[in-house]
């Protein structure tokens, strides 16, 4: 049986403009020039007065008579026609590049920065594997093992698939041994350790390369070889058992063992494949007066291109209105419009970075003046959000992704957001100070006997920070700090 009902539901629905906004709202100082780019390439409206011809005469586009308009708006009788006078104003030029203190020496930023000529970890190996004397089937099984090295120089391939690799792309048929035996061969080359299968291979690998008469490297390589989880597990009782050796011989093996490298790949990197983080915000301490000033990348210099806008000027002295001419020109218009939107996104992007990230400063001013954790106060993102009037879902995008560049250091905004706890004495205080003491407690604690979660609650409670066991475990894994017994240093 159907039955008919009427109902009222309340959707909410972004606007074309606003998922503009909230996508350039996320994109990182570091890729908005990028961002910028693709969209010049894409709308032939949009214009970057930095590329343009900055000598280029200013023209001025008069106002529409209003009667004239009210003629023009009676010939518009359909959904395509549109308001020309709109697109007729100045150049469209941002007004909002002088609007914040910007610093100048961020225009350095753009300037490439040389980067010395070395070679790449793949071409230093390829040029000890010319220095063999293989044949050529060799050679082309050592090119496909090396090619096939992850970056941190491991050989994670079966041997398996290496085989059909150069079935496929060499034609050449090659048995598991003939691999092993070039790969082999690899091994050898340095930096130590590369073309290791694993870190267990990659260890021996190196200590093999030692003085294998030296009695603390036969130690090393038994340890690793038969004893490799003791040892990353901190068994050390267990390890001087089984070695039958005392706790000063067990730490001149380890010391060899940490001497190694578990990353060889990383030793023959290239500097450019380094992440450079660029702050979207300076903080400086004038005098015991902050000063935000935003990253000038943030303010690009765009305009509405006057050729379309004179499009629309040659369209409304125009006696013909056919079919063809109103499709081109409702192509331009969704050119022009794109365009706009496009600015004012990029404004109102710059607009909240800067509210955004003064209401921080604001809260934390105390912080950002001394650079000391103990001074941050307890700040959620509802916090900031009541402060400017925002959605607690933006200021998320903001703290989420952008970074302020102080004199102690560049940190992501997120960084500066704690709950509060509550000391004995009522006050409310951020866990960024709790984390701070618990740091403190573990860096000062005796490494031959560490401090359990258990004694490290009881120190914070004698403090007057009153937390349970489970709460301190959760911040210092938090903060990347193993458990007391994998702290422990013989």
């Amino acid at each position: 049986m159907l039955k008919q009902s009427l109902q009222q539901k309340l959707l909410q629905k972004l606007s074309p403009q606003q998922i503009q906004f909230i996508k350039l709202l996320q994109v990182p100082t570091v890729s908005l020039d990028a961002r910028i780019k693709e969209e010049l390439e894409e709308n032939p409206a949009l214009e970057d007065l930095s590329l343009a011809n900055m000598n280029e005469p200013q023209e001025d586009y008069p106002d529409k008579d209003p009667g004239d308009q009210a003629t023009q708006e009676e010939q518009n009788s359909d959904n395509e026609e549109f308001n020309v006078e709109e697109y007729l104003q100045d150049d469209n030029i941002n007004d909002y590049s002088g609007s914040s203190n910007h610093n100048n020496d961020d225009e350095d930023d753009r300037k490439e920065i040389p980067i010395a000529i070395q070679h790449s970890f793949f071409e230093n190996l390829k040029q000890q594997l010319d220095l063999l004397s293989l044949s050529e089937k060799d050679l082309l099984i050592g090119q496909q093992i090396i090619g096939s090295l992850d970056d941190d120089g491991y050989l994670r391939r079966p041997i398996e698939s290496l085989t059909d690799d150069l079935a496929f792309s060499q034609n050449v048929i090659a048995s598991e041994d003939e691999i092993l035996n070039v790969l082999e061969k690899v091994q050898r080359f340095d930096p130590s350790g590369v073309g290791a299968r694993d870190l267990q291979e990659c260890l021996l690998i190196q200590l093999r390369k030692k003085d294998n008469q030296n009695v603390t490297i036969q130690k090393a390589i038994q340890l690793i070889e038969n004893h490799l989880e003791e040892f990353t597990r901190k068994h050390y009782d267990k390890l001087e058992r089984t070695l039958n050796i005392n706790s000063e011989e067990l730490k001149a093996i380890i010391d060899e063992i940490l001497k190694l490298n578990p990353k060889p790949g990383d030793s023959g990197a290239v500097a450019g494949k380094q992440l450079h983080v660029i702050p979207d915000f300076h903080i400086q301490n004038n005098d015991g007066t902050l000063t935000l000033t935003l990253n000038s990348r943030n303010a690009p210099e765009l305009r509405v291109s006057k050729s379309y806008q004179e499009m629309f000027q040659h369209y409304e002295k125009s006696d013909q209105k056919d079919k063809k001419m109103k499709e081109a020109v409702q192509f331009v218009k969704q050119k022009l419009d794109s365009a706009k939107w496009f600015i004012d996104a990029i404004k109102q992007r710059q607009q909240t970075l800067l509210k955004t990230m003064s209401a921080i400063m604001n809260y934390q001013y105390e912080y950002f003046l001394t650079g000391d954790d103990r001074n941050l106060r307890p700040m959620i993102l509802k916090d900031i959000a009541d402060r400017v009037d925002m959605d607690i879902s933006t200021v998320s995008r903001v703290a989420n992704s952008k970074y302020v560049q102080t004199e102690f250091g560049t940190f992501l905004l997120k960084s500066f957001f704690s709950e509060a706890i509550q000391t004995e004495s009522g006050e409310e205080v951020s866990n960024k100070e709790v984390k701070k003491i618990l740091e403190e407690c573990i860096a000062n604690e005796d490494k031959r006997k560490p401090l359990a979660d258990e004694k490290l609650t009881e120190i914070l409670k004698e403090k007057g920070y009153p937390i349970a066991r489970r709460t301190v475990a959760k911040y210092r894994e938090a903060m990347n700090i193993p458990v007391a017994r994998l702290r422990k240093e013989l």
